[in-house]
């Protein structure tokens, strides 16, 4: 069975409604209904602008929204409740939210004297007070999922850009997060070096890790994903599964993009 074929009745972990965001007078989120099921793959597509990253990025409140929510199970991440109202979080409170939520960017962004292995321990240790001993014994057995158990111990510059992509996945995975969020990941990586990160975010997906991804590589689109929405203008205009949207979409705007890029 392929990622498209799946079905499931697996509970809603992500919810967005209405969700809006603007910088001074450019809106560029314009009301995004979107609901992301435990162990499901989405790919995002779109053209530069359309909103995709900035989305991603108020899943975890990275950026604040100005209207709606996003559910992460049952936390709105960046807020709390406290007698009936709702309250903007504190930076301990938001750090503890964003424990179930991995995200990998475009930029790698290892600490770059720092090894290998001590990039990916520093979060579950240093922020989430998890013991060092486990938190190697994790991290060794993470690298050996990304293929590169030899590198523990190499710093980042010894490193292709396609092995640093894949120790910030290796990194982003060690919090244990129920969701993983992939901001166009391969868009700074010489083409040569996309496939082996792809190959990784392939098994994360087989593995059933939910996960949501922007990206512009379509074949990841077609291969991994369960669904595909198509954002453009600060709104969804199409999602469906991987072999009508990507093969036969049903908006003309859907059509002429994927005609650009196919």
């Amino acid at each position: 069975m392929t990622a498209s074929e799946k079905t499931s009745p697996d509970p809603v972990l992500v919810r967005a409604r209405d969700v809006h965001k603007a910088y001074g007078d450019h809106e560029v989120l314009k009301g995004i209904d979107m609901d992301v099921r435990v162990g499901e793959t989405v790919v995002i597509l779109g053209p530069s602008g359309s909103g995709k990253s900035t989305f991603l990025r108020c899943i975890n409140h990275l950026e604040a929204m100005q209207k709606g929510s996003i559910l992460v199970g049952e936390e709105q991440v960046g807020y709390v409740w406290r007698n009936g109202t709702l309250y903007r979080a504190t930076p301990s409170q938001i750090a503890r939210q964003r424990r179930g939520i991995g995200m990998v960017f475009q930029q790698f962004n290892l600490y770059p004297h720092m090894t290998v292995l001590q990039n990916i321990v520093e979060a579950p240790v240093g922020v989430y007070g998890e013991k060092r001993s486990e938190a190697e014994a994790y991290a060794h057995m993470l690298l050996k999922r990304v293929g590169l158990s030899e590198k523990a111990n190499a710093y980042p510059r010894q490193l292709s850009g396609g092995q640093q992509q894949r120790v910030a996945i290796a990194r982003a995975l060690a919090i244990r997060p129920r969701l993983m969020l992939f901001d166009e990941p391969t868009s700074a990586l010489d083409p040569e070096l996309v496939g082996e990160v792809l190959a990784t975010m392939r098994d994360l997906a087989q593995s059933g890790l939910t996960m949501i991804v922007v990206t512009h590589e379509i074949s990841f689109a077609r291969e991994a994903a369960d669904r595909v929405i198509f954002m453009d203008g600060g709104r969804i205009v199409e999602e469906g599964p991987p072999g009508r949207v990507l093969v036969n979409p049903s908006h003309p705007r859907t059509r002429a993009f994927l005609n650009r890029v196919i």
